[in-house]
């Protein structure tokens, strides 16, 4: 943890020592203050707000102080990008000591592809779920090819994780929307999987830069789209990128970007999304993820 994050924490939680000793592995035994009342929504949604965990990921060498900081912004639960070599039964027992839980983890597409049963076996640990897939493996450009390889891949996926008694889903990131016979490549993902099998979750940042609406996505594939990413971009940045990237610098405090987010969260409400993560990939994200939760609070349609 660098200077200024260990004077944001020490701001934000003075009960809680920020050591350098903390562990994923050896977490307080309780929440050093009691949180329990203290829940964060969105809006008119009134779905409790979530928290991608790689929004921290400056603070992986200081896990449990993470955990603290991420509970005491109003968080409930979250969704996992790696575990900080610990195992799912010690991050699931960090996480339950800062009073959050696991909803969603995102895995690796060799664990799903190779080693199903230890995806199922980690999610059950965390207590997740759905388990899901953030970027589908593809060299230069996505492709129809890629396309379907990946409806291949993502029915069998969500076939082994309906058996573990889990829920499969994809990430769309950005690289998708390339133009086909019928919509786009993602469309075609979207149509050409099993709807019971394979859920999605939309990175609301990953769908608008290359230029998707994403409120009329959710709107034209109800019920498949089940998490979602809360991310955008600064006014004057260009749309239509396929690159499924965006530098730290040009992404935006949500409120404060392009995005018309009461038109996505009605619709991803009329859609049937069930669990919300904000993302923060700004470059100071333990400054900016308060007002961005602040601004989801106080939507309403």
């Amino acid at each position: 943890m660098n200077r200024f994050t260990t004077v944001v924490v020490a701001a934000l939680l003075p009960a809680i020592a920020c050591s350098r000793s903390a562990t994923v592995g050896s977490p307080s035994p309780s929440p050093a203050m009691s949180m329990a009342t203290n829940t964060r929504t969105i809006g008119t949604v009134g779905a409790p707000i979530g928290l991608q965990l790689w929004s921290l990921r400056s603070m992986s060498k200081e896990p449990a102080a993470m955990f603290k900081l991420t509970r005491a912004m109003g968080v409930t639960h979250v969704e996992t990008a790696g575990l900080y070599g610990a195992t799912p039964e010690q991050f699931a027992a960090a996480l339950r000591a800062a009073d959050l839980r696991a909803t969603s983890m995102h895995w690796g597409y060799d664990d799903f592809k190779k080693r199903p049963d230890s995806v199922i076996a980690a999610a059950k640990a965390l207590g997740a779920k759905y388990v899901g897939l953030a970027w589908y493996p593809h060299s230069g450009a996505f492709t129809a090819a890629d396309a379907q390889k990946a409806i291949a891949d993502f029915n069998e996926f969500g076939r082994a994780m309906k058996a573990g008694g889990l829920q499969f889903f994809y990430h769309n990131h950005g690289y998708e929307p390339v133009q086909a016979a019928d919509g786009t490549l993602l469309d075609v993902i979207i149509k050409g999987t099993d709807p019971d099998l394979v859920k999605f979750e939309e990175d609301v940042l990953w769908t608008y830069l290359p230029g998707v609406d994403p409120a009329a996505l959710l709107r034209k594939y109800p019920g498949r789209f089940k998490l979602m990413h809360i991310k955008d971009m600064k006014p004057g940045v260009a749309r239509g990128s396929l690159s499924g990237g965006l530098p730290d610098s040009l992404q935006a405090v949500i409120g404060q970007g392009q995005v018309n987010w009461p038109d996505v969260m009605k619709a991803a409400k009329a859609s049937g999304v069930e669990y919300y993560y904000l993302e923060d990939e700004t470059p100071d994200p333990v400054n900016n993820i308060p007002p961005s939760i602040n601004y989801l609070g106080q939507i309403k349609f």
